[in-house]
């Protein structure tokens, strides 16, 4: 049996086909492929995209991969989707969109959601929800409710970018425990839709889907969707997972302990907890993993951090030139660590949860005009980011979350040599470096969901990490990110 996998990003869609036997990726494809999906934003903070963009990039992508001739569509059997979390997606009762999506990184409903918090009391929230409201999904909904009552009166179904997906490919909506625990509507300690928040914001339950397991029958791929795809008709999407927990999945992170790591447009650190732990000022976030169950706990503690690779896109655009990521990524390789004493901060893509909600901005510091070079710039940048990944990490250590190692894919910022050591010297911790992505990790949730791996572990027999990366400069780093530390604290 072949799989199919589908990572709905943010900059774009990847498709991955892979074996089921051997887990072996056969053909990929990305639509746009030479260019990154724009995010709309109306306003400063606001951040959105189209759901019906995201369909037809994912028709292109797959019909781009099904061009390859590597493979018989027909021989698919079976679905998986990733996507970026968080995002709201609203339809009526005929499957109509009634606004674009607001995205992971829009910041209009940081009020809201804090408002809301303080309603439900601080403890509470945090102790039922893991989390505060703060800028998550159901205060973006709540953000619809009131500033644009009409579409609201409209909704016949909300969902995350995922579920709208699988509901074009199959014509029936459905979510999961893990979908709503990203939303912020899941009471984790009565195990049921948090009455606290749909009360507090008058929510009507019947807008959430019919929730199913991650790993489950999410719908029949319809024959007019088959057609259009070349597959077969009424094969069966089984897996449905946001982004984060599915890039855990893909680096066979689903135990207690263990984390993963990734750095593309946003950045995050991702570790499995066996407790339904929080933090007590929410700048770490909490949600039932891939296999969460009542019975058999299982959280991922996630640490997001917005602008990390949008930073590094942002100064190859403005600076590069003709040159390329790799180009660029050589260049800095020139410069020696610490980049000539300027310092970066990152936070350039809306409100930050780890620093409270709190929008500090992309900012420079210590440029020598008679110094520094295009190349010190890049560096400064990359190192930049694997500082704002320590600040999240010792907040996570404080929580109890001490890694002996992390586990990433080696794709987006990792394939950078500065950035992979940076982050490893700064973090004083080793990683490991796997070829996987989020397509492929789609893939193979959606082979334990259509059961053909007698379990999740068996689905990574034959995973092997490409390479080792281990601390070499952790003093000296230690140093550098102490001073980037100083210059973050003054804007907090």
């Amino acid at each position: 049996m072949l799989l199919l996998g589908i990572d709905i990003g943010t900059s774009s869609v990847k498709v991955a086909v892979t074996d089921a036997q051997t887990g072996l990726c056969i053909a990929s494809a990305r639509y746009p492929e030479d260019t990154e999906t724009d995010i709309i934003s109306p306003q400063p903070g606001w951040a959105e995209q189209s759901p019906e963009m995201w369909w037809q990039h994912v028709q292109q992508a797959v019909l781009k991969a099904n061009a390859s001739a590597k493979y018989h569509p027909k021989d698919i059997g079976a679905i998986g989707i990733a996507y970026q979390m968080h995002g709201l997606v609203l339809v009526d009762k005929q499957h109509q969109v009634l606004r674009n999506s607001i995205i992971w990184c829009d910041s209009r409903a940081v009020q809201i959601g804090n408002k809301a918090a303080a309603a439900i009391g601080q403890e509470k929230s945090l102790s039922h929800l893991l989390n505060s409201p703060g800028n998550f999904t159901a205060s973006k909904l709540a953000w619809v409710k009131e500033n644009e009552p009409d579409i609201y009166e409209r909704i016949y179904k909300i969902m995350l970018p995922g579920d709208f997906i699988a509901m074009k490919l199959t014509g029936q909506i459905t979510t999961s425990i893990s979908a709503l625990s990203e939303g912020i509507f899941w009471d984790f300690k009565n195990n049921e839709l948090s009455a606290d928040v749909f009360t507090w914001f008058g929510f009507d339950k019947e807008l959430v889907p019919s929730i199913q397991p991650v790993f489950s029958v999410h719908g029949r791929v319809t024959s007019e969707v088959a057609n259009s795809l070349s597959l077969t008709p009424g094969i069966w999407v089984t897996y449905k997972a946001g982004d984060q927990p599915n890039n855990a999945l893909s680096l066979n992170v689903l135990e207690p302990g263990e984390v993963a790591a990734t750095a593309g447009t946003s950045g995050v650190i991702y570790g499995v907890s066996d407790a339904l732990t929080y933090d007590p000022q929410s700048r770490v976030n909490t949600f039932a993993h891939v296999n969460y169950a009542k019975d058999k706990i299982r959280t991922g503690v996630l640490l997001c951090i917005n602008g990390t690779g949008i930073l590094n896109r942002w100064v190859k655009n403005l600076i590069g030139g003709p040159a390329g990521y790799a180009d660029l990524n050589a260049a800095a390789a020139l410069i020696p660590p610490g980049s000539g004493g300027v310092k970066v901060l990152p936070f350039g893509n809306g409100a930050e949860r780890m620093l409270n909600n709190k929008i500090v901005g992309a900012q420079f510091h210590d440029i020598d005009l008679n110094m520094h070079t295009q190349a010190h710039l890049v560096r400064a940048a990359q190192e930049g980011i694997a500082f704002s990944f320590r600040y999240g990490l010792d907040i996570m250590r404080s929580n109890g979350m001490n890694p002996n190692i992390i586990r990433a894919g080696k794709a987006n910022l990792f394939l950078s040599n500065v950035f992979a050591q940076a982050f490893v010297d700064t973090t004083n911790t080793p990683v490991e470096l796997y070829d996987c992505d989020g397509s492929v990790g789609a893939a193979t949730g959606a082979g334990i969901g259509v059961g053909v791996y007698a379990s999740e572990k068996e689905a990574f027999s034959n995973t092997k990490p490409l390479q080792l990366i281990e601390p070499s400069a952790a003093a000296a780093y230690n140093g550098f990110y102490n001073e980037w530390k100083e210059i973050l604290l003054k804007q907090l």
